[in-house]
């Protein structure tokens, strides 16, 4: 079944606590990527209709940081879909609500694996992008892919194809 990227959008608001920080009053990058991988399986649940596990992150750069008493915003929204597997996006935004003053923290990928009722993997739906910048991330995904797996030692440099292709002429 196909089903729009849109469908599975997740925005989740935290506010950030005292227990949230570190000593210089910002948000611990642990306590931030522990809500982000609570968005992030939230919306590939929503994709696949089934339980979810994680099965990597990407690079997590942090561009600006979160402080104390602000609030958090995460955006996560599945980007592709491959067999049992989903990649899922998401942009983090800090806000100062008392200053009226919004500003990106940083972006992520991570990666879900769907999963049958004895914990096997399981076929998920296609994804259909509408937008141009879900096109864009769609059309990423499967590089994106690949150098995962290279790395993660599950695929031989040489059979991925779609990341060769951006060094080979």
């Amino acid at each position: 079944m196909d089903k729009k990227a849109s469908d599975s959008l997740v925005v989740m608001t935290e506010l950030v606590l005292p227990n949230d920080t570190n000593t210089f009053g910002n948000l611990m990058g642990g306590r931030l990527m522990y809500w982000m991988d609570i968005a992030a399986a939230l919306a590939a649940m929503k994709h696949c209709a089934a339980p979810v596990v994680t099965a990597s992150v990407d690079n997590i750069s942090f561009e600006t940081p979160i402080k104390l008493g602000n609030v958090v915003h995460i955006e996560a929204k599945v980007t592709r879909s491959f067999n049992s597997s989903m990649e899922v996006h998401m942009k983090v935004f800090g806000e100062d609500a008392i200053q009226q003053y919004k500003y990106k923290s940083n972006e992520a990928y991570y990666t879900f694996v769907a999963l049958d009722p004895n914990g096997k993997p399981r076929k998920v739906n296609t994804l259909v992008p509408e937008t141009e910048e879900e096109q864009k991330l769609f059309d990423g995904a499967l590089r994106r892919r690949q150098l995962r797996l290279v790395l993660g030692g599950k695929m031989k440099p040489d059979e991925a194809l779609e990341l060769k292709a951006l060094f080979v002429q």
